[in-house]
């Protein structure tokens, strides 16, 4: 039989409310390093924060007893700037790579597009529309 242990009200309040403060807010546990910003979530060993880079998280890094790691790959890094840049690295690549991996859209998808941007109006025009043969006049 598997026995849970329910969380007092205020002890979940207070554990939610840690992990959710954004960097700004001044019961935040924040770290700055150049370029990025820590905020701590939880964990006793690995202590993971929250990596910001101007305004926008981009991730997760964890700081371990020995080192730190970001979750993206199998490196341990010395210190928490290498974690989060290599964070950082890795999203931007994966961003390039998906790009180009996108191909342009087809005439199908277009058409599909123009169709699904018709007012209820544009339909019922569409629908009525019969079109007419234009005579050939020989010159």
């Amino acid at each position: 039989m598997i026995t849970t242990f329910p969380l007092q009200q205020t002890e979940l309040e207070e554990s939610l409310d840690k992990i959710l403060l954004p960097p700004t807010d001044p019961n935040a546990e924040v770290q700055e390093i150049p370029g990025y910003k820590l905020v701590y979530v939880g964990g006793a060993c690995p202590r993971n924060y929250r990596v910001y880079k101007a305004d926008s998280m981009i991730g997760v890094i964890f700081q371990h007893i020995t080192h730190w790691s970001n979750g993206v790959d199998s490196l341990r890094y010395a210190e928490s700037v290498d974690a989060a840049a290599g964070l950082d690295e890795f999203l931007n690549v994966a961003r390039i790579l998906r790009t180009a991996a996108e191909q342009p859209p087809t005439e199908e998808e277009l058409l599909d597009k123009e169709f699904d941007a018709l007012t209820s109006d544009e339909w019922e025009r569409l629908k009525r529309y019969v079109p007419q043969a234009l005579d050939l006049v020989a010159v």
